[in-house]
């Protein structure tokens, strides 16, 4: 007997992935991921809750804790906003 679907009927993973192109390429380019940088969060005299203290290339983590003017220094990487 032969098989009644007719040619070109794609099933399985690759008409999956071929849906999936087609719904991808519906909604249009995906949005660029914002940059990271590395921030420098810590605790200070003034605010001893951890907060922002700047950026990695743009202050000293080390220096702030040596010198007793931040502690509890974390770096994260983060969105460059």
């Amino acid at each position: 007997m032969l098989d009644s679907m007719p040619r070109g009927y794609m099933e399985g993973p690759a008409a999956e992935e071929a849906e999936r192109r087609a719904e991808e390429l519906a909604r249009g380019p995906e949005p660029e991921a914002p940059a990271e940088r590395a921030a420098v969060y810590g605790s200070t005299q003034d605010d001893p809750e951890p907060h922002f203290l700047g950026w990695a290339d743009e202050v000293d983590a080390d220096e702030l804790f040596e010198s007793g003017a931040a502690w509890g220094i974390a770096v994260r990487r983060q969105a460059d906003v």
